[in-house]
């Protein structure tokens, strides 16, 4: 658990820092690397945390990437923004969907994957970027499918 729970924060934060650094341009490559991998690895943490200690955890790596880069300032609030607003969604979705977990990962992580390629371009950069919300919504779905046959293949997930 300790584990799922600082590879989030890195990933989380790692994305975070390399739009602060590069920009728009690096958000798909970070969706489809970075953000698959948190989308269903908070699935996997959905089973596991309370709801308020997931909200604490999206809440606190977007602290800590302003600490590491006070300059990524936007940046932090706009992932920390868009990331509870996505867990929301994909908590809710998931909790609804029925079947295996790895179906309702993906359903969820779509809808969250949506939600969250809209809303943090928008606030990080003050414009809505059509182009970026696609690629992103592509790679974030595209990646979070692959972590999630992954987290299956390696039985790190609840069988049902």
């Amino acid at each position: 658990m300790i584990f799922a729970l600082i590879t989030y924060a890195v990933a989380m934060t790692a994305a975070n820092l390399l739009v602060a650094t590069f920009g728009p341009s690096i958000s798909p490559i970070n969706a489809f690397l970075f953000i698959g991998l948190d989308l269903t690895l908070r699935d996997w943490l959905h089973v596991r945390l309370k709801t308020w200690q997931m909200g604490g955890l999206i809440v606190g790596t977007g602290a800590l990437t302003y600490l590491l880069n006070p300059a990524a300032g936007m940046i932090a609030v706009a992932s920390a923004t868009s990331f509870l607003v996505a867990a929301l969604v994909d908590w809710a979705v998931f909790v609804k969907t029925t079947g295996s977990w790895i179906k309702r990962a993906n359903i969820s992580n779509t809808a969250g994957a949506a939600v969250d390629s809209v809303m943090f371009p928008t606030i990080a950069f003050g414009a809505l970027m059509p182009e970026i919300v696609a690629l992103q919504f592509i790679a974030k779905v595209a990646g979070g499918a692959i972590w999630s046959y992954i987290f299956k293949k390696h039985h790190a997930i609840p069988q049902t």
